[in-house]
């Protein structure tokens, strides 16, 4: 059974993966990307355009489903070799989050929503992902993939 997870990353980054086709969560770090599988679905969520930069973006901005294989090392420099998975991404639009925060069950505050995005990467149920799905226009080829 396919799993829903959000990662959080800058956009800039989240892009590089997209281009990629590979997911890197956790500025690299190996836990998060094992606790993805085959068939599971992840969508990003950028807060802000760079990790150093304060141009806020605030919006999911990509959305795919882990293939096949698992985790593994990249070369990305002589000093850094972050874990990534292989990432097959769909074509959707960013969709903001403010719209969303009174629908979310995993924001338990709307008040303090960005609590929820403290983590590189977290379950959500159906029903949220569902929601962000659809924001992003993604929803039928969601249930597509889903079978």
């Amino acid at each position: 059974m396919a799993r829903f997870w959000i990662g959080v990353a800058a956009r800039a980054h989240v892009l590089r993966g997209v281009d990629g086709g590979f997911c890197q969560l956790g500025h690299g770090k190996e836990g998060p990307v094992r606790r993805l599988s085959p068939g599971d679905f992840l969508t990003y969520y950028a807060p802000r355009e760079t990790l150093e930069g304060t141009d806020p973006v605030q919006a999911f901005v990509a959305l795919g489903q882990v293939r096949q294989g698992e985790a593994y090392r990249a070369e990305q420099g002589t000093q850094f070799h972050p874990w990534r998975r292989d990432v097959d991404y769909l074509d959707g639009v960013e969709a903001p989050v403010r719209p969303m925060l009174d629908r979310l069950a995993f924001v338990r505050d709307p008040r303090h929503w960005g609590m929820a995005f403290r983590r590189s990467l977290f379950e959500v149920g159906d029903d949220d992902f569902a929601l962000i799905a659809g924001a992003m226009g993604l929803a039928e080829a969601v249930e597509r993939l889903r079978g």
